[in-house]
């Protein structure tokens, strides 16, 4: 049994380590048969392909060099810190637009290194005019945290400060932290428009705006919120969308945003290229928690994030999969922001070995080294699924993706 146990829950029972329990509580709940039917198919070969043995990645040949780029020395060497060499092709397309003061249209995805094509220029522009503020407004609490993160990074020792605004953490304090007049704000929709409300934050000081994954919040309800963003913002600004696709509705917040901009389009590589796919079948009568549990004892799982439909669900698996004895953390919307980030940072730092979340995790992050994703329950549509097996297979790296079919 572990002596350190995992800080992100109580401990629940006295199971030996990876211990299967005798009397299944956890079946007998039948958590999974209460969800709502998924609308995708439960079909085995939209989940099956191998990456082909002939794959071969196309080297992109970029233009330009981050050496070569008119930025301040402590900005380059805080990018070669990072680890930063050749550009990805929105990074080579579209930081010197930026950095011209050009307005931008980034037709991308996550894992395209998009969020470095828009923070360096910007902490370029601020750290040569102190006067410039930028607002970067994203849909999710991690995509926000992920963005705080890089931009600490590559705004080391530069003296400029950046603070996000999320539910889920406390308003007083980031109230707090707005009197202070940060370089960077990073908001999601929900908790900037209450911000707004207050008084707290007035978007015609921002000279700088980031709408980021525009399609992702259009799709989960932000759109009437977008449009009154933009209605608050000062005519005289540079003004930067990305988006994965654009949609009408997409086109709509888009015309009344930018003004004569640079467009970008990337295409949008295919996650599932590097990563192999199959079905775990669950024959009828068998325990779906145990042959879980089965695959994550076994060799080369090693680093996994698991997928569930809901809050509800993947509490649940988490509980039991701790109670097994291994080392588990969950993000879903009802846990803190501050919980949510110290999981996310504990898997990134191999310190729990599995990962459970609800889709709010499928887009957006960018973790090293994920060896697996299983979807324990089925997404609601095709997409999700392959923003959720987009976890793994990164960087160049393969992985492996698992459904689990009943």
């Amino acid at each position: 049994m572990y002596q350190n146990r995992n800080r992100f829950q109580s401990f629940r029972g006295g199971h030996n380590r990876f211990s299967k329990p005798s009397n299944d509580g956890f079946s007998r709940n039948k958590f999974i048969s209460r969800q709502k039917r998924p609308s995708l198919p439960n079909d085995p070969n939209l989940f099956i392909k191998q990456v082909s043995k002939n794959l071969s990645n196309e080297e992109y040949s970029p233009k330009n060099s981050f050496a070569d780029l008119n930025l301040a020395s402590i900005l380059k060497s805080n990018i070669n810190s990072k680890g930063f060499t050749a550009m990805t092709p929105i990074q080579d397309q579209a930081i010197l637009p930026i950095l011209e003061g050009r307005d931008l249209i980034g037709l991308a995805a996550t894992g395209t290194g998009k969020t470095a094509a828009f923070l360096v220029p910007l902490i370029q522009l601020m750290y040569t005019n102190r006067n410039k503020r930028t607002l970067i407004i994203t849909p999710t609490r991690e995509l926000a945290s992920q963005i705080r993160d890089d931009f600490k990074d590559f705004a080391y020792d530069m003296k400029l400060f950046a603070t996000i605004l999320v539910g889920g953490a406390n308003i007083n304090r980031q109230i707090r932290e707005l009197k202070r007049d940060p370089n960077m704000v990073i908001a999601t929709p929900g908790r900037l428009k209450d911000l707004i409300e207050r008084k707290a934050i007035y978007l015609e000081d921002y000279t700088n705006i980031v709408l980021d994954e525009v399609d992702l919040m259009v799709d989960i309800g932000f759109i009437n919120d977008i449009r009154y963003f933009t209605s608050l913002l000062p005519k005289d600004r540079q003004s930067l969308f990305f988006s994965a696709t654009i949609s009408p509705k997409v086109q709509k917040i888009l015309q009344s945003f930018v003004n004569n901009p640079v467009t970008v389009s990337v295409k949008k590589q295919d996650t599932s290229e590097n990563v192999d796919q199959n079905v775990v079948k669950i024959a009828n009568g068998e325990n779906k928690v145990d042959r879980l549990h089965d695959l994550l004892i076994s060799k080369g799982f090693d680093k996994v994030i698991i997928f569930g439909r809901t809050k509800h669900s993947v509490e649940k698996l988490n509980k039991e999969l701790f109670d097994r004895g291994f080392k588990v953390g969950a993000i879903h919307g009802n846990k803190k922001q501050g919980h949510r980030q110290r999981t996310l940072q504990s898997f990134k730092n191999n310190e729990i070995q599995i990962l459970l979340a609800t889709d709010v995790a499928s887009r957006g992050l960018d973790i090293p080294n994920v060896t697996h994703v299983i979807n324990y329950e089925l997404p609601e549509t095709y997409e999700d699924y392959i923003h959720r097996i987009g976890r793994t297979g990164r960087a160049g790296n393969r992985g492996i993706a698992l459904t689990f079919i009943s």
